[in-house]
């Protein structure tokens, strides 16, 4: 079953995190920027209410909550009530895929990717963003999780895991970046974004299709 209760009765406060914690909000799509390929056309997946869709220029997508769908479709974006694990679009029909923080929500995860690959044309790119549990961030949410009314019931995950994950369905690791430096309320601007992982909290990882294997 999908995990959308807490999104569907706390829209306002999701979307008010992103206002309280701006500079890690665009250190986040500034990362997220460097991942997406230049004028080609993807869909993100768990697309929440759209507020890094919108700004990435990203205009369609899936979501299983009905308040997130309803707040993205305020911000004009093409939204469909599905899940990770079963996509409504046709084989080889997208550049490219985005799940930001999506991953931590997701009942199978290697489905999820399966279906990313089934979707995607050949050589197209999975791009995931998302807070590594190994991170200081990462560490302070595991430490807290039960407090937290979106990440109860949230798995998380480390990047190596993710690089197996993501081999055995079909992928190579293209380009790993990281940002989000130091405890949240202590990041008062917008950060810069390195290439590898280990240091930032908020990790994305480009990976790239590999044609025949699946």
């Amino acid at each position: 079953m999908p995990k959308t209760k807490p999104f569907d009765n706390h829209l306002k406060e999701y979307e008010m995190w992103f206002v309280d914690n701006h500079f890690v909000f665009q250190s986040e799509l500034n990362a997220i920027k460097k991942a997406i390929p230049y004028g080609k056309k993807g869909i993100e997946i768990g697309i929440g209410s759209g507020i890094f869709a919108q700004p990435l220029g990203i205009d369609g997508g899936i979501d299983p909550s009905k308040a997130m769908r309803e707040k993205a479709k305020e911000r004009n974006i093409n939204v469909i009530d599905a899940v990770a694990e079963n996509l409504p679009y046709p084989d080889k029909s997208k550049d490219f895929v985005l799940m930001v923080t999506t991953i931590c929500f997701v009942d199978d995860i290697y489905k999820s990717f399966n279906e990313a690959n089934r979707i995607l044309k050949d050589t197209g790119n999975l791009i995931i963003g998302f807070v590594d549990k190994n991170s200081q961030i990462g560490k302070a949410y595991l430490e807290h999780k039960d407090e937290n009314i979106f990440y109860k019931d949230a798995i998380f995950f480390g990047t190596e895991e993710l690089f197996g994950i993501l081999k055995n369905t079909g992928f190579e690791i293209e380009n790993t970046y990281q940002t989000v430096f130091g405890n949240l309320n202590e990041i008062n601007t917008i950060q810069e974004v390195l290439t590898g992982y280990g240091q930032g909290s908020f990790v994305i990882i480009k990976a790239k299709k590999i044609i025949g294997l699946l």
